[in-house]
């Protein structure tokens, strides 16, 4: 299995011309625009590197091994340009800075993805207290894992394995973050035609939690300068899970009849993204919440149906996405743009205006350690954790 520094494979003369398709570092730009010498770095005595994935019909994934980070998704729109459709910075050191720009943009995320009230879990007789790294509103939870201490600004081993394929590893010891377990992570990123699929494996050798995520936010426009309200979203999905005023899951499930979080129909989010007559979205201003799937049935994901959607009529662009997971929380950006974020200048020189964006990240449901009926995380030594997710592009 041998190494490659930012390996890239020409996909046609269209491409070609679009970026130098030379192999390791010399080349000087991806397809994105991306700079792949602008992410070579040394962090916690490891390299870090930007490592690019290719499809002969035109996807490119720009992926760095800081924090497991998809940095570029370049899909070709209705009239066949190329454009990059995912958030993100376009060096490491703005990635590294958790301190002036603090972000989970395209991030492999772990331990734990998504809010732990309290931070504080119970195995077995045990309570553990875990980072508390999540404190708006009075809050004391623990958000993704322990945020900037997280896996999401870990930095991983990597090995790409061709073209397509690269392969992330990551061992979290034994009370990181407050969690359980020495525990072996593995990430693995295939571009296979339009599609970006993502395995993540985990293995532990002390009962604890697992909830793995990929954090990557979509914009489907292809101008990443004016917000995404105008896109279409649809959630295969009956319910939901309300959450409190800290963000928190309120142990609830509702279905989501007869409210503006029904989007088991296709529907723009600018339908109901700004209400303030619904509490959900007025305390989040916005979205920031779980739907329970309906392809997720007796403990069992069907990751051949689509899960939810993702439509921009400006671009044409078309994103489908599938799970073996219960959940998908749907962030729409909320914080983007607004305060000390406004002024933050992202990839290529471009700064991000509030709802620019939309997070489909697949996961068991908020808080499930704490709720015993929904979905466990609970991994045991000898077993082998297993979250699949697909993005798939097209036209429509």
């Amino acid at each position: 299995m041998k190494r490659l520094k930012g390996f890239m494979m020409g996909f046609g003369v269209a491409a070609a011309m679009l970026t130098a398709c030379t192999t390791g570092n010399n080349q000087t730009k991806t397809l994105s625009g991306l700079t792949p010498a602008d992410f070579d770095s040394t962090i916690n005595g490891k390299k870090t590197e930007l490592f690019t994935l290719k499809s002969s019909q035109g996807m490119e994934v720009c992926i760095t091994n800081y924090g497991g980070r998809v940095v570029s998704i370049v899909v070709p729109d209705k009239n066949g340009q190329p454009t990059d459709v995912v958030l993100g910075f376009d060096n490491i050191k703005q990635y590294a800075d958790t301190l002036n720009s603090p972000s989970d943009y395209g991030s492999t995320v772990g331990r734990y993805a998504n809010r732990i009230n309290d931070g504080k879990i119970t195995i077995g007789d045990q309570v553990y207290q875990l980072r508390q790294n999540d404190t708006g509103n009075g809050a004391k939870h623990c958000l993704h894992g322990g945020g900037n201490t997280g896996w999401m600004n870990q930095v991983y081993d990597a090995d790409q394995l061709n073209d397509s394929t690269l392969v992330l590893t990551l061992v979290s010891p034994d009370g990181d973050n407050g969690f359980p377990g020495e525990v072996k992570a593995k990430a693995t990123f295939t571009v296979i035609g339009m599609t970006l699929d993502i395995v993540m494996e985990a293995e532990t050798d002390k009962e604890t939690v697992i909830n793995m995520t990929n954090h990557s936010y979509f914009n489907l426009n292809g101008d990443p300068t004016k917000d995404g309200e105008n896109m279409v979203l649809y959630v295969n999905a009956d319910n939901y899970t309300p959450s409190d005023s800290t963000y928190m899951t309120t142990g609830e499930i509702k279905p989501v009849e007869g409210t503006p979080m029904d989007f088991r129909a296709a529907t723009p989010l600018s339908l109901n993204i700004n209400n303030e007559e619904f509490d959900q979205i007025k305390n989040a201003t916005g979205f920031d919440h779980n739907w329970c799937l309906n392809t997720y049935k007796d403990g069992k994901g069907d990751d051949k149906t689509v899960c939810a959607s993702l439509w921009s009529p400006e671009s044409g662009i078309f994103l489908e996405m599938f799970t073996n997971e219960p959940g998908v929380q749907v962030y729409s950006g909320n914080f983007q743009g607004v305060g000390k974020e406004a002024s933050i200048v992202r990839k290529l020189g471009k700064k991000y205006p509030k709802h620019v964006s939309v997070c489909l990240e697949s996961q068991k449901y908020p808080d499930s350690p704490n709720k015993k009926d929904w979905p466990s995380p609970i991994l045991k030594p000898g077993e082998k954790y297993m979250s699949h997710v697909a993005y798939k592009f097209s036209i429509k």
